[in-house]
């Protein structure tokens, strides 16, 4: 997926959900491997409901790799 699509994903129906992965999208995807961007689109492509239990911590992501990205979002995501 290309950057531009990558950031247009990143707009979310939840602005908790947009404050993560804007900054990261900006700061952080294009030095991604190949690997862990797809791996990002594939977090993209999640339900806004999960992403939020994700990345508050309200449930863990049952795919470890996934569980992986969110702990880099959310690291990366702080100022």
């Amino acid at each position: 997926m290309s950057t531009p699509r990558v950031k247009w994903a990143c707009r979310r129906g939840m602005l908790e959900l947009d404050v993560l992965f804007q900054p990261f999208v900006e700061q952080h995807y294009e030095t991604l491997s190949h690997e862990d961007k797809a791996l990002f689109v594939r977090l993209l492509e999640c339900e806004d409901p999960e992403l939020f239990a994700w990345f508050m911590g309200h449930e863990q992501c049952p795919d470890p790799q996934l569980a992986q990205m969110v702990v880099r979002v959310r690291g990366r995501a702080a100022p």
